[in-house]
């Protein structure tokens, strides 16, 4: 049996393309973006990617049940602690992708760079008859008796994070006052979101901004207010692991995310976008007051805050 001539050289350009992998992506929301980044990036790469999504904690879980057999590839987190502890710990693999040039430079390091990042907010219900508050105390007056929800920072990394800022910048009392005029803590940050929603409460202390934005955008009664005495940022720093079977897909999907196309794509979630040349869809870092946070202070003392943030609100 003969070979054409264009059968052979087909087959040669066959065997002499590279062979990619495809590429586990472990990932605390939003499922749409991650959806979209991987859609894009299989386009234009050709390589397939496996997600795993759900929150920052179960990613964290999944990742130390598996770490005798490591699956993953690449880790998006909403925390940069995470990050941080993971690079301590030796777990990451250096890279610094071309497309973080645009990228500020405490949104990245050797091991780690922002996908996105999103800020906490007071995400409030316009027909729920309480006044526009503008500042976090405002949520402590009568006229939030009963109707303010807060994520539980022992679940949420961002709400944590707030939690220990409001205390180093103004100690406890804030929230003492936010306990005692009825706040309830309520799971995670989508749990605490979707009591304002549906209108059988007022106000989230602590909503992650995105989240909130997002659901505005599709005709929901909540107004996002960024406090006026500040607030703190969360940026989700993207990683890949030194246990990576697959390193060069791995930076392949990195440099894919940081690309125009998938920063557009976090923009598209109204998350802040990493890079500083592509437009945000909402309040930029540069607007936003921002809260002094220590970061290895306030995790060096997480036990001990947290433990006293349950004891406040402990009914």
């Amino acid at each position: 049996m003969r070979l054409s001539l264009t059968t052979l050289a087909t087959a040669a350009a066959m065997a002499a393309a590279p062979a990619f992998a495809d590429v586990t992506v472990y990932t605390a929301g939003p499922a749409k973006l991650i959806d979209t980044l991987a859609k894009g990036f299989t386009a234009k790469t050709g390589i397939k990617v496996d997600v795993y999504q759900a929150t920052t904690g179960k990613v964290m879980a999944r990742l130390q049940a598996e770490a005798a057999h490591p699956v993953a590839d690449v880790v998006i987190s909403a925390s940069w602690d995470s990050a941080t502890a993971m690079t301590n710990q030796g777990l990451l693999l250096p890279y610094t992708s071309p497309n973080s040039a645009h990228v500020p430079d405490f949104l990245k390091s050797d091991t780690a760079v922002a996908e996105g990042v999103s800020a906490l907010a007071i995400a409030w219900n316009p027909n729920s008859e309480t006044p526009e508050p503008k500042d976090w105390s405002d949520l402590t007056k009568p006229a939030f008796k009963d109707k303010v929800t807060m994520p539980d920072p022992a679940q949420s990394g961002s709400a944590f994070e707030l939690v220990a800022a409001l205390e180093a910048a103004q100690g406890d009392q804030s929230l003492k006052d936010l306990a005692s005029n009825g706040a309830i803590v309520a799971g995670a940050n989508a749990q605490a979101l979707n009591p304002v929603l549906q209108g059988a409460k007022a106000a989230v202390f602590g909503a992650v901004d995105y989240i909130s934005l997002a659901a505005a955008a599709k005709g929901e009664a909540v107004k996002v207010i960024f406090p006026a005495s500040g607030t703190v940022i969360a940026p989700r720093p993207a990683m890949i692991l030194k246990s990576s079977s697959h390193p060069e897909e791995a930076k392949k999907f990195i440099d894919y995310m940081l690309s125009e196309l998938g920063q557009e794509a976090v923009a598209a979630t109204y998350l802040m976008p990493a890079r500083t040349d592509v437009a945000a869809k909402r309040p930029g870092i540069a607007e936003l007051k921002r809260l002094p946070f220590d970061t290895e202070k306030a995790y060096g003392s997480r036990k001990e805050t947290l433990a006293g943030f349950a004891k406040m609100f402990a009914k």
